[in-house]
């Protein structure tokens, strides 16, 4: 049952759920008017009954005194009361559907008058319960009154109004609660297409994009308004970053292409360059060495794009000791330039949880862009404890760049001129060092900051978190 509701359209769902509520709310509201009416009309009853009975309880008292020359009744201690006797002390009260019995202690009944006999089922021994209001058949509503003489007066008001009150509800809520569901199932349905008409219409817009493959197109009704137009809005925004990451991978791969096609073709003109003719060993031995440094440029490429494509879900997590890190980074750097001014500074050892290929990786690649952008300036590396984490910083007083650089600096492939191809960009020219480091941050929860002016040297900061 629940999967074939769950199959069920999300309009015909509605419009089930509006003719449930309906047919609740009708029931709990029919269920409150039975349940005060039904007070109401027996308050009724039992206040005529009360009204009765005190009108002509005074009256039976007095003629249930004996009489002198009332032998039976002095000996019985109760006067004997004849039917005429109780009809007049009824003549002064309302008699429509109430009926009067006046029993002795012996248990005889001496009278009884009314609209009809006294209801049949009810003894003439019988005593008030404990609220005084009995129901003999269903019909009525009787109360007994002891009198002198331990005498009993029984009091019965016809109460088929209440039952025939009941059933005509009955009757009612039968006709009512079924014409309600249908009501509210027609307006369910008719107000459930209105509101989904927007998803409709974003659905049909939703597809139009997937189809036409334009994912900045404006979606319909979105807007800061209802529930329905903050959803489109967040999907049309959803899709704008899809599509700036697609532009983003189309323009990755594109100068992947471009880098991988320059030393490939440099590669393939060396070797058949070298395959030409016959030369000397020597002249092979400096081809080769050429050779080789075509290769390592390529290895060096793939393994950075390889390492900007790792996955953050197979990213390690283990202690990493940033200072061992650091001063490995400082000593290779040191290898590749002699010359170079690099230094370490660090206060003590600091550890953070991370991946250490990632981390040494994106620690080498500042190190060896600050040292190949400033070959005469002074080199910095400096690793200290902060709150909450560890911060990493390479400082050069090099010449620096300026503002717009500095803005794309860390996009993958971007090179600031012909002149700093192998510099400032990184990694042998291919603009990949300060992206990795940046997406090596970002992969442990941290930042890659990077401050510049012209003139005023270079930092880059990489802040890790504990």
């Amino acid at each position: 049952m629940r999967l074939d509701l769950l199959r069920l359209t999300l309009r015909a769902r509605l419009a089930l759920w509006a003719a449930l509520a309906t047919g609740l709310a009708v029931a709990l509201v029919a269920a409150g008017l039975f349940w005060s009416v039904n007070g109401f009309l027996r308050q009724a009853q039992e206040a005529r009954l009360l009204s009765v009975v005190g009108a002509v309880q005074g009256r039976v008292e007095g003629l249930l005194r004996p009489g002198r020359d009332d032998l039976v009744g002095a000996l019985l201690g109760v006067a004997t009361v004849s039917q005429r006797d109780l009809e007049r002390v009824a003549d002064g009260v309302d008699r429509q559907g109430v009926d009067l019995r006046l029993v002795a202690a012996q248990g005889q009944e001496l009278a009884s008058v009314g609209t009809s006999s006294f209801p049949a089922g009810v003894p003439l021994t019988l005593r008030a319960g404990p609220g005084g209001y009995l129901s003999a058949d269903g019909a009525h509503l009787i109360l007994v009154r002891p009198l002198r003489g331990d005498a009993l007066l029984q009091v019965a008001v016809d109460a088929r109004s209440l039952s025939e009150a009941r059933q005509a509800f009955v009757r009612a809520l039968v006709w009512l609660l079924p014409l309600a569901l249908l009501f509210s199932l027609l307006v369910g349905w008719v107000v459930a297409g209105r509101l989904l008409r927007p998803v409709r219409a974003l659905e049909n817009a939703a597809r139009s994009v997937g189809e036409g493959g334009d994912l900045r197109v404006p979606l319909p009704g979105a807007g800061d308004g209802d529930e329905l137009a903050r959803l489109a809005l967040t999907l049309q925004q959803s899709f704008a970053r899809l599509a700036d990451a697609r532009d983003r991978e189309q323009g990755f791969l594109r100068a992947a292409a471009h880098d991988l096609r320059s030393p490939l073709a440099a590669l393939t003109a060396r070797v058949e360059g070298t395959l030409a003719r016959d030369r000397d060993a020597g002249r092979y031995r400096a081809d080769l060495r050429e050779i080789g440094t075509d290769i390592t440029r390529l290895s060096t490429l793939a393994n950075h794009l390889l390492l900007l494509a790792r996955d953050p879900g197979a990213v390690q997590r283990a202690p990493v000791p940033l200072l061992d890190l650091a001063a490995d980074a400082v000593d290779r750097a040191r290898e590749l330039d002699p010359l170079a001014d690099v230094d370490l500074v660090a206060g003590g050892p600091v550890t953070v949880a991370g991946d250490r290929v990632l981390l040494g990786q994106a620690i080498w690649n500042l190190t060896t862009n600050a040292v190949r952008h400033a070959p005469q300036a002074t080199v910095t590396v400096t690793v200290r404890a902060v709150t909450g984490g560890a911060t990493v910083t390479v400082q050069d007083d090099g010449p620096g760049v300026d503002a717009a650089t500095l803005a794309r600096l860390g996009e993958a492939f971007y090179r600031p001129d012909a002149s700093r191809a192998a510099d400032a960009s990184g990694v042998g020219g291919h603009g990949l060092g300060l992206a990795l480091a940046r997406h090596v941050a970002q992969l442990h929860g941290g930042t890659l900051e990077l401050r510049s002016a012209p003139g005023q040297g270079f930092t880059a900061a990489l802040h890790l978190p504990a």
